[in-house]
Formats: structure tokens, C-alpha cells, sequence
């Protein structure tokens, strides 16, 4: 069994997708940050960072006590390593598949959340840092369009954690986002492919309404 905190972000997203895809036993807490429950002692225990998302394997890979894990690109590769599914164990494409879900981790991420915020959340509109962050995010879906007009998926012919992690952004993107990244949005019909292809995936389905699914049968 397997606890999951999370809250309805991207981040979070990520792994009820992989868990829905592994077909895991799990357990959802949602996290509400408005609350600042992220903040809770017992939630520190667990995600020191104050962020979601984090889990508790109580049957951890190796045995042993209870294991928590936070960070989203930890919890990705754990799973996929205990499971052995959505990550090679070797060769080329294990690497592809790690380098697209650094790419999200480091780039894409946090471009689109920065621009997120001073785009939609912001109390004051800065347009210096809205511009900034647009052309930037504009530039990482260029990146990726490119990337998947010449592979099915990010690490190659077959869906991985890559493709776990980034597409919970890419599809906030183009629904939060649509203002600001109309003009980046426009003419990636790879992109379009790629999001009709996963999200299409009754795990994707049901990952991307967690925790919404457990607050309605509450």
C-alpha cells in the first residue's frame, strides 16, 4: 500500500497518473496549500520541502520500514524502478527518458509556473516579467514540438515517465495558459498528437482527476 499526498497541481498529477497506470494499490490525502496544510508537522515529516507531492511505500523495493519519497522526478523513477515498467533498465532509451524528465524538472516546470503566476495570480501585472516568461515557455514547446515531430514519444517509440511528467504541464498549459500562449500554441501539431495519444489513456484519464475523484465519494 501506498499513501500519496497531493493536491490538484501538475506536480501532483504526475503520480496518480503513474499510479493509475501500475495499477498500485494507494491511498490519497489530499493537501490543501490555500490551508497552508503543507505545512503541517506531519506533512513536513514526510515532504521536509512543504511541497507536494510526496508518498509512504509501506512495502518498500528492498523490504523494510515504511519509505517516504518527495520530489516528484524521485518518486517517477522509484516507482518505475520497484515496478519495473515505464523506464528501461538500460540502454539509450533509459537515458532519453531521464533526460526528458530532467528537462521538465528544470525547464519546463518552472517557466510555466513562474509565468502562471505573474500572468494569472499576480497582484500587480508586471509586464517585463510576463514577457519574459512567455517567450521563454514559448521557446520550451518549441523544444518540445521539435522532439516529438520526430518521436512517437519522449524517450522514443514507447510512453515512460518522461511522457508522465511532462504531460500534466503541457495540458495546464494549454487550457490555464491559452491567453498568454496563444501565439507558442499555434501550428504544433506534434504537441497535439502527443496530448490526444496520452491523454487518451484510461490511467491519464483518471491520474488527471485525482484528487477531485476522492473529494466527490467523501
Amino acid at each position: 500500500m501506498i499513501d500519496l499526498y497531493t493536491s490538484t497541481t501538475p506536480n501532483g498529477w504526475k503520480i496518480s497518473i503513474m499510479l493509475e497506470e501500475l495499477g498500485a494499490i494507494y491511498s490519497v490525502n489530499t493537501i490543501d496549500l490555500g490551508k497552508g496544510e503543507q505545512f503541517d508537522p506531519a506533512f513536513l515529516a514526510i515532504a521536509p520541502n512543504n511541497k507536494i507531492p510526496a508518498i509512504v511505500d509501506k512495502d518498500p523495493l528492498g523490504g523494510g520500514d515504511p519509505l517516504s519519497i518527495f520530489e516528484s522526478g524521485a518518486i517517477l523513477i522509484y516507482l518505475a524502478e520497484k515496478h519495473g515498467r515505464f523506464l528501461s533498465s538500460s540502454g539509450p532509451v533509459r537515458w532519453k527518458a531521464l533526460e526528458w524528465l530532467q528537462w521538465q524538472i528544470s525547464a519546463l516546470g518552472p517557466i510555466l509556473g513562474q509565468l502562471g503566476f505573474f500572468a494569472l495570480r499576480a497582484p500587480e501585472r508586471i509586464p517585463v516579467a510576463i514577457d519574459r516568461f512567455t517567450e521563454e515557455s514559448g521557446r520550451l514547446l518549441n523544444v518540445l514540438e521539435t522532439r516529438l515531430a520526430a518521436n512517437r514519444h519522449l524517450a522514443g517509440d514507447d510512453y515512460s515517465i518522461a511522457d508522465i511528467a511532462n504531460f500534466p504541464w503541457v495540458s495546464a498549459a494549454t487550457r490555464f495558459f491559452a491567453e498568454p500562449l496563444a501565439d507558442a500554441l499555434k501550428a504544433k501539431p506534434n504537441i497535439g498528437r502527443w496530448l490526444e495519444e496520452v491523454g487518451n489513456r484510461p490511467a491519464v484519464s483518471c491520474g488527471m482527476r485525482i484528487p477531485e475523484i476522492i473529494a466527490a465519494s467523501n
